[in-house]
């Protein structure tokens, strides 16, 4: 009896061992199939895109390629040299597409084009996107000149390089002081530069220029009011030169504001009127070519300038951070020719020669439009400093290609840091040291009139936003301005898209 019993009860404890195997023969491929399972593409946020980027570049090292920011889905997509590579990528919930050429072979190439392709009019940069050098050649590219390009990028290949037509010539965008910026010269100025004006308000030459920031309705909700000194975007002046300021900054406590090295080359003094009555500052550091900014310091060691730029709207963004550059990145420019508009990078690493001798490497190549004037002023995205206006080609009318100095690499050159001081971001129109008659008071600021924008006539905008207390609407002379030199009727811009979208 007792032998059967425990035959039973071991044949009993063997039949649940058996189904608990087969159980477990059920549940390991289910837990094996979802760890192998590639994570569900993520939508980015810019700090999330860098910080996952960055940390697949140090992960993938050599076999990385670059990588770009797709913007129509927020989709961050990594160069990757195979397949195996891409392993890695989506695990992390970023697209990984398989390519041919390296991120080392294409600097490499880029070497090639500036020690044997070294022609004026010519720029290039590396596009993650076609994983190839793209390069433009402006209409002066003809000739021996064209055929000298030709004869080192048909070497190159194909597969690694592509070469495009740009309508216009590539030029340094500094302007002559005369020559009718946005942000108003002569100078019922806008920027609050010393004079309590709105920023973006139409100047004392009646909207010639300061409707052109307008125009269009380019302007958004971003910031707050208007700054009571010079921002991101206000007109400098310096000699015969017109340039714009790029970010205020501090220099070991001290307050400073960056622009363009060729602007610091033209002249060693900068004010915010055309007059030099209402001086800014002294260059401690220019350099170009090679690279582009300069660093111009206060001449008031007790000034406190915002961290903000124009808007052109009378309010301003505030600028917190620097962050570097990507292809994808959504982002804004503001310069005292031209105002605000929007637009993309599309490549890094951007060589441009602007003939005589001026090649500067290591640029930022944007779709956004600038104009002559728009040298030094800022390129932003959302809170974060990115870029300094360099040139181009183009227009505010017709479009074309822009270059920045990226704002990290001067701030790391000359030991500055974003921020001046700590001055608010004051009362739309403020009432800024000096207002006097310098106001753009009953000038009026423009309302995206078009076809007034650049008019010459003292109120050929509507809107009266300045700050009537500014000081009387007589502050410039109307003819000192060339309206021609605007763009009126640019279309609307929105400074909102920048919001959201910056990359590493």
């Amino acid at each position: 009896m007792s032998h059967r019993h425990v035959n039973k009860r071991t044949g009993a404890i063997a039949g649940a061992a058996a189904a608990a195997i087969a159980g477990a023969a059920i549940l390991l491929p289910n837990a094996n199939a979802s760890t192998d399972r590639p994570a569900a593409l993520r939508t980015f946020s810019a700090p999330a895109a860098t910080q996952v980027a960055t940390a697949l570049k140090a992960d993938l090292g050599d076999q990385a390629a670059g990588w770009y920011l797709d913007g129509a889905n927020g989709h961050l997509v990594m160069n990757v040299l195979s397949e195996d590579d891409a392993t890695s990528v989506r695990a992390k919930g970023a697209v990984a597409k398989v390519v041919h050429n390296s991120l080392t072979a294409l600097k490499a190439g880029a070497r090639t084009l500036r020690n044997n392709a070294s022609v004026p009019g010519t720029a290039w940069s590396i596009d993650p996107k076609t994983n190839k050098i793209v390069v433009l050649a402006d209409k002066t590219v003809t000739g021996t000149k064209m055929a000298t390009l030709s004869k080192v990028t048909d070497q190159m290949g194909a597969g690694m390089v592509t070469v495009k037509r740009s309508r216009g010539e590539f030029k340094r965008f500094d302007g002559g002081a005369m020559g009718g910026a946005a942000n108003g010269d002569a100078n019922g100025n806008a920027n609050g530069n010393a004079n309590g004006n709105a920023n973006g308000s139409a100047d004392s030459n009646g909207g010639a220029g300061g409707s052109a920031a307008n125009s269009g309705g380019q302007g958004g909700g971003q910031g707050g009011g208007a700054a009571a000194g010079p921002v991101g975007g206000s007109a400098i002046f310096g000699g015969n030169a017109r340039c714009s300021l790029g970010f205020n900054v501090t220099v070991k406590g001290a307050p400073a504001f960056l622009t363009a090295g060729h602007c610091g080359n033209d002249s060693k003094t900068w004010s915010a009127d055309q007059g030099g009555g209402q001086p800014l500052g002294t260059v401690a550091d220019s350099q170009f070519p090679k690279t582009d900014f300069a660093l111009v310091t206060y001449d008031d060691p007790g000034a406190q300038p915002q961290s903000a730029v124009d808007l052109g709207n009378g309010s301003t963004q505030a600028i917190t951070k620097a962050a570097e550059a990507a292809v994808g990145m959504k982002v804004q420019r503001s310069g005292s020719t031209t105002g605000l508009h929007d637009g993309t990078v599309t490549g890094l690493d951007a060589t441009v020669n602007y003939g005589n001798g001026d090649i500067v490497n290591g640029l930022i190549q944007t779709d956004v439009c600038a104009e002559p004037g728009d040298s030094g002023g800022s390129m932003f995205s959302g809170d974060s400093a990115v870029g300094l206006t360099s040139g181009g080609s183009g227009d505010c009318t017709q479009g074309g290609e822009t270059f920045f100095q990226p704002v990290t690499d001067a701030l790391q050159a000359t030991g500055a840091e974003i921020g001046a001081g700590g001055g608010g971001g004051g009362d739309a129109g403020g009432s800024a040291a000096g207002g006097g008659d310098q106001g753009g008071g009953a000038a009026g600021a423009a309302d995206g009139g078009a076809g007034d924008a650049g008019a010459g006539s003292a109120g050929a905008g509507d809107a009266g936003a300045a700050n009537a207390g500014a000081g009387d609407a007589g502050a410039g002379d109307a003819g000192t301005q060339d309206p021609g030199t605007e763009a009126p009727g640019t279309g609307a811009q929105d400074p909102g898209a920048a919001a959201g979208d910056s990359l590493n």
